[in-house]
């Protein structure tokens, strides 16, 4: 593909109105053995494509960072978009446009979506109510084996009420390349060590929940040790292209404070 200077993929797994930006490049994650939809699919040059029942985003993730080239690589998802004006009426006019970061590119070296914040937990704590804390131990675990610089970051971000979810962000490829590196091989090798033997098909999905925290992990340690600066990062807010049940999600996430209920699907 000739190079672009931006390139978002937008994770879909069906048919689904898109931004008509030319950044946007919508893929079909989990595409292996489907009939196509359209769009890229995720099965198609280097890619893991198969793994999408456990790796959801990521398989997008991964076939961007081994297929695409551009000067700054993203991910959205079909139904969450980054947007300079969250409170807009038509949420579809808002929706991020190139030359709405143009003069930023060269700048920024990484966008991130807004802080979503926990106030009443930590990201460790959240987790392991939400899921099994077992999966961030082991990754903790490799962390350690693998990259010990990361350690201290690790431990440091697990205790934060807030992080840079969604798998979402638009990054200097270079960047790009060196977090992919470390983020894949911690997810195969946590896959290795624990895989997704007795976990229903939701809880199966770890690996892209594991990701989202320990995206906060690299982060604060480029920051930290000065690969980047303060100024290199910029927040987007994220628009939700539907509704959400926030009466539902604020249940959930109480019982699953509270009375020990792990979620059981998504909101």
């Amino acid at each position: 593909m000739s190079e672009k200077r931006v390139q978002i993929i937008i994770a879909a797994h069906k048919i689904y109105r898109m931004p008509e930006d030319e950044m946007y490049l919508p893929l079909h994650v989990g595409a292996a053995g489907k009939e196509s939809i359209g769009y890229q699919r995720d099965d198609e040059g280097d890619n893991i494509s198969e793994l999408n029942p456990y790796f959801c985003e990521l398989t997008g993730l991964y076939w961007a960072w081994k297929n695409l080239d551009a000067e700054y690589i993203g991910l959205a998802h079909y139904r969450r978009h980054f947007s300079f004006r969250p409170h807009a009426k038509e949420v579809w006019d808002a929706v991020l446009k190139e030359s709405e970061i143009e003069n930023d590119l060269g700048r920024i070296k990484v966008f991130v979506p807004g802080k979503r914040r926990y106030y009443i937990e930590t990201l460790y704590s959240h987790y392991a109510h939400t899921h099994y804390s077992s999966q961030l131990d082991e990754t903790r675990k490799i962390i350690k084996e693998r990259y010990p610089e990361y350690l201290e970051s690790f431990d440091r971000t697990v205790r934060q009420r807030w992080g840079y979810m969604f798998n979402m962000m638009i990054m200097d490829r270079q960047l790009f390349d060196a977090y992919c590196t470390w983020l894949f091989d911690i997810l195969f090798e946590l896959k290795q060590r624990i895989g997704e033997e007795g976990l229903s098909p939701f809880q199966a999905r770890y690996y892209g929940r594991v990701s989202e925290i320990i995206f906060n992990v690299w982060l604060n340690k480029e920051i930290q040790h000065g690969t980047l600066q303060a100024g290199d990062v910029k927040e987007i807010p994220v628009i939700h292209m539907e509704k959400i049940n926030w009466r539902k999600k604020g249940m959930a996430f109480l019982k699953a404070k509270y009375l020990r209920k792990r979620y059981s699907g998504s909101f």
